[in-house]
């Protein structure tokens, strides 16, 4: 739920402030409610499975109706249940610890539950139910917020690329005229990479351990040394959707975290990168913005339309990558079997993707204000006949001109070319004809090779 107006102005972070209603979707999820509603879940589902487990005589199976009642303890887990948790840590000093008393106490007096309550959080660490906690937190961010939003931002993109396929534009590479692309081109490059990382994205594993204080079964074995816990554990994490992780000291060394964040990352420093070219090419009036009734430009000059949009949007990215950058960085490391840096550190996954997906709002809201401005576009292009060069140079090359190279250096370079100028010069080779002709009758709008082409098949 988005704060309340006063709450907004005496937030510490803009994410609970000025952009709360924007990260809606990922409060449930990372907020302290949410990772207290995973904790919750794990733990009823590691005693559900201890509970089918043959060799545990001392839990026999539950019933159908008393799975079904535990498994609505982390179902509907309600932010009453969350406070309750946030009051007994405050006698525990322990979270994770918190939560196993709050399960404990709502099982008590429950006939069939009440006797497994010293199976609740049965030779586990806390680790090990942070680990699996975080896990189902990303792995639900991802798929119902973040990949969603990506994929909107592509399409959007894909239906710009189609619609400016045909659209010339004059290139500048190192900021200077270079040979023509196409609007639409120039769109699908951006989508192309934004699909490529979206999938390294969705497909980045998120791994999972369960095996005690460092990794060993110690407490495992010694309670049930005939059980295989190993084979019992992979079975537990794989059943929670997650990629088991044999190997770990008392920390899943969260390398699968870092590789998501390093994804998220990439897809961030991508859109940065096309926040920036877009804010370039309004200000060249490539594009125009749409004006919207009673927006302000500047405080001081009326007539300004500000790429504000874009602005908001690298801005956002640029905070979460600089996160993204010290998890992928940090959260890797770890002295010995265990030191506690991570904890306060995975606590901060919400703001990252939060300002990672304020970035897309701010992105997706610029590009539905923009429209192309064809008239500008052409008035660039044909005041850079030179970029015809590349092109007269290349066919003289293939007929075996001498110096194609440098007599097309020594036209252009530095020089103002205009139409006339570079026809003389074509006019003046001794090329076959019909090439001849397809070099005189060449613009600087038509010299675009494949682009429309490529801009249509993405």
């Amino acid at each position: 739920m988005s704060a309340d107006p006063q709450t907004a102005l005496l937030a510490l972070s803009p994410l609970d402030g000025r952009y709360a209603g924007k990260v809606d979707a990922l409060r449930p999820i990372f907020s302290e409610f949410g990772l207290i509603k995973a904790r919750v879940k794990v733990e009823v589902e590691w005693l559900l499975a201890l509970a089918d487990e043959p060799a545990i005589a001392e839990l026999p199976p539950f019933s159908v109706a008393a799975a079904a009642r535990l498994r609505a303890l982390a179902q509907d887990l309600s932010v009453a249940d969350a406070a309750r948790v946030k009051q007994i840590e405050r006698t525990t000093n322990h979270d994770v610890k918190a939560v196993e008393y709050l399960i404990k106490e709502r099982l008590k007096d429950d006939a069939e539950l009440g006797p497994a309550l010293e199976f609740v959080h049965f030779a586990c660490t806390s680790e090990d139910i942070n680990n699996l906690s975080y896990a189902l937190m990303l792995n639900q961010a991802r798929q119902d917020v973040l990949l969603p939003r990506l994929d909107e931002l592509i399409q959007k993109l894909r239906a710009m690329a189609h619609a400016h396929a045909a659209l010339p534009m004059l290139s500048r590479t190192h900021g200077q005229t270079a040979s023509p692309t196409t609007v639409g081109k120039e769109i699908a490059n951006v989508v192309a990479r934004l699909q490529r990382q979206g999938e390294t994205l969705a497909g980045a594993l998120m791994p999972g351990k369960i095996n005690g204080a460092v990794g060993n079964y110690n407490a495992h074995v010694a309670a049930y040394p005939d059980i295989d816990w190993a084979a019992f554990s992979q079975r537990f994490v794989t059943s929670l959707g997650l990629d088991w992780q044999p190997y770990t000291t008392q920390i899943e060394p969260h390398d699968g975290i870092a590789e998501v964040c390093d994804a998220q990352r990439r897809i961030d420093t991508v859109c940065i990168d096309l926040c920036r070219d877009v804010w370039g090419y309004i200000s060249l009036g490539y594009f125009k913005q749409a004006v919207k009734a009673g927006e302000v430009g500047s405080s001081t000059m009326p007539h300004k339309v500000n790429p504000i949009d874009f602005e908001n949007a690298e801005g956002n990215f640029g905070i979460a990558n600089a996160l993204f950058e010290h998890f992928a960085a940090k959260l890797p490391i770890s002295r010995w079997q265990r030191d506690l840096t991570d904890s306060t550190v995975l606590r901060a996954l919400g703001t990252a993707f939060g300002h990672a997906l304020i970035g897309f709002d701010a992105l997706l809201r610029g590009l539905g204000k923009l429209s192309a401005n064809p008239e500008r576009l052409a008035a660039d292009l044909d005041a850079a006949w030179e970029v015809l060069a590349e092109a007269v140079q290349t066919v003289m090359r293939r007929h075996g001109l001498p110096n194609p190279y440098e007599q097309l250096k020594a036209l252009t370079r530095g020089q103002g070319i205009n139409e006339a100028s570079m026809r003389e010069f074509i006019a003046s080779l001794e090329l076959p004809e019909a090439d001849k002709q397809r070099l005189l009758a060449m613009t600087p709008g038509s010299y675009v090779g494949l682009a429309e082409k490529l801009a249509r098949e993405i």
